[in-house]
């Protein structure tokens, strides 16, 4: 393995000393510079060597990322699992050092470039994908998906106490799975529904690349303007709607579809914490930091965040309602990514709680 990972340095260090000041083509604009985007690179997330994303291992024993997170947070790992290390393509053999960052030669090798599809958690494969998006879609796909969650259910009762489940996340940045919908099942999908797959948005801005620069991962709101006349900085992308149905039933069908979006994402917020306090008789409240979802202080009602603090009393209806609204929280993007599966996902788990606690469903609608 000390061998292997010492080729691996020689030839990411070879590839750049190739390129010097010549340019790349790869996911950039035809003739960018290296320093270009080198430039971009040092500002994006991937370039972040304070980012607890490639810090959170630096201080166990020993200091390596397992298996199953170092395909994401090492470049060590994805070469691993593009079989860059001369062993299986498609999985992550062994622990991967800490230390590295989403260097040049994790998307920029032959076997990275031949990437045409993409495993996504629950074992659904999505396949025809464009050259590049699929290595997008390796990291920003999460980790849960409906198989997870109906795993985890089993046979339960809607609403009996599964004993020892926690909280299930769908983990982070998961515009992949919002954007792919029902061909990824990323989202918690209720039996006997119907959901909207792949968001095709248009052809010259179908893939992670045409709309995020690849190498900032930025979005250049200008680049929206010819189709969306309101776009001239990034807040007025908030403020694009194509769908016409009020969805959140306040009457107003100008306002972007984000804010409907934002609507029954609190709505349902309310309807969990009804349900948690009402039918279960554990409250329940969300804060930001794993694993999310923490009890409340019996006197004060106070939310009480910290692991020992974790909620512990899911019931299959609250664990499939919580699994959607964090699925939402964590694609901040989502109204552009895929706003109809948002917005079937959320009202599907409105319309699950509304069996047991209040809900005004009559006044949602779904796409």
């Amino acid at each position: 393995m000390k061998w292997a990972k010492i080729i691996i340095g020689v030839v990411i260090l070879a590839m750049l000393l190739a390129v010097g000041q010549t340019t790349f083509s790869f996911f950039s604009p035809p003739g960018e510079s290296l320093d270009t985007i080198a430039a971009k690179w040092t500002q994006s997330g991937h370039s972040d060597r304070t980012s607890i994303s490639f810090t959170y291992w630096d201080d166990d024993e020993p200091p390596v990322i397992p298996e199953n997170c170092a395909k994401c947070h090492s470049l060590y790992g994805y070469l691993d699992y593009l079989g860059l290390d001369g062993r299986t393509p498609g999985q992550v053999d062994e622990p991967a050092p800490v230390g590295s960052v989403i260097y040049c030669y994790a998307c920029h090798s032959q076997a990275a470039h031949a990437l045409d599809s993409v495993v996504f958690p629950g074992n659904t494969e999505v396949t025809g994908l464009e050259w590049g998006e699929a290595n997008c879609m390796n990291c920003h796909m999460g980790r849960q998906s409906t198989a997870t969650v109906n795993d985890a259910i089993g046979n339960v009762g809607d609403d009996d106490v599964m004993e020892g489940q926690g909280f299930i996340n769908v983990h982070y940045a998961v515009a992949a799975a919002t954007q792919l919908g029902s061909e990824a099942a990323g989202g918690y999908q209720y039996a006997g529904k119907e959901y909207v797959g792949r968001y095709p948005h248009v052809p010259d801005y179908a893939t992670c690349t045409d709309c995020h620069d690849a190498h900032s991962g930025q979005i250049t709101p200008a680049d929206c303007a010819p189709c969306h006349a309101n776009v001239v900085a990034y807040d007025d992308l908030y403020d694009i709607r194509e769908l016409p149905t009020d969805h959140d039933g306040d009457g107003d069908t100008q306002k972007g579809i984000y804010y409907e979006i934002q609507a029954l994402h609190a709505a349902l917020y309310d309807a969990i914490e009804a349900y948690a306090a009402d039918v279960l008789g554990e409250p329940i409240g969300y804060a930001y930091g794993f694993p999310y979802w923490f009890v409340r202080d019996p006197e004060t009602g106070e939310v009480l965040p910290g692991f020992p603090n974790r909620y512990m009393s899911w019931s299959p209806r609250l664990l499939r309602a919580a699994y959607n609204y964090q699925f939402v929280n964590k694609d901040p993007g989502a109204f552009s990514h895929n706003p109809e599966y948002a917005l079937q996902l959320l009202y599907d788990s409105l319309e699950d709680l509304a069996a047991r606690v209040p809900v005004a469903m009559e006044q949602y609608t779904r796409p």
